[in-house]
């Protein structure tokens, strides 16, 4: 007796796999409330984009920037073209990482729709000339304060929570606040840039040199900046006072649990 072949069992996909990008910078602009020297005014912000008013999921709400993925690209490219065709952003500019995928039912009205989404944490040089194209009608930098106060589409809100927590661990972990400052600076100028982004960064600062400073018997992140006499230079940029100069060092430190 001739056994009948099993029937192959029929698997749904999901309806389509995009891709969203976060895109956060900081803005720095000369304060104007104040006759005497200070630190310049920098906020934390986030690119958004305006979706077509005449789009079928969340018209005129404003969201990521971020699309669909074609067949033969991998999610990487597929974050960077969105990135660039609704932004004008050049990817080059902008090095983006994965943060982790979404998907909780009803996310997205189009149906069974999960997304991958990226961010960033650049210079706002880097975002010179950005754009709204492609099927975005408006693009603009929010406040994050702003942005967590309105009702963006899909799951953004949510999603807008976790890579603000992803970036404010890469400030305090890594170096990357070089990024957002010259190549030397005072030490009031780094802690602005951190508190910029972790609001409740708490540091004594009368110890906050101490351990960044690289010193004979120890390697710092940061050093003082000598002249061609081999003494301490100091600004009066933003103070009345004499500050010390500091830049980064090379030294990234190797972080252990033991």
């Amino acid at each position: 007796m001739q056994i009948p072949p099993k029937e192959k069992p029929v698997y749904r996909s999901p309806d389509g796999l995009p891709t969203d990008i976060c895109i956060f910078t900081i803005t720095s602009e000369p304060r104007k409330d104040t006759n005497h020297k200070s630190l310049p005014d920098r906020k934390l912000k986030i690119l958004l984009i305006q979706r077509d008013p005449q789009s079928d999921r969340f018209p005129g709400y404003w969201a990521f920037p971020g699309g669909f993925l074609n067949e033969h690209e991998t999610l990487d490219q597929c974050a960077e073209r969105e990135l660039r065709e609704e932004t004008h952003i050049l990817n080059e500019k902008v090095h983006i990482k994965q943060l982790k995928a979404y998907y909780t039912p009803g996310r997205d009205p189009g149906g069974w729709i999960p997304t991958v989404v990226y961010y960033a944490l650049v210079n706002e040089q880097a975002l010179a000339g950005y754009k709204a194209d492609d099927d975005a009608v408006d693009a603009r930098l929010f406040t994050v304060e702003e942005a967590m106060s309105m009702n963006l589409a899909f799951d953004h809100n949510e999603i807008l929570k976790d890579a603000l927590q992803k970036i404010q661990e890469i400030m305090v972990q890594t170096n990357i606040a070089k990024e957002f400052l010259p190549e030397e600076f005072t030490l009031s100028e780094l802690l602005q840039v951190i508190e910029t982004v972790v609001p409740d960064f708490k540091v004594d600062r009368s110890n906050f040199s101490r351990r960044l400073v690289s010193t004979i018997n120890r390697k710092g992140i940061i050093e003082e900046v000598r002249d061609a006499e081999g003494s301490a230079k100091y600004s009066t940029k933003y103070s009345q006072n004499r500050a010390k100069l500091y830049k980064f060092t090379n030294y990234v430190p190797f972080v252990s649990i033991y």
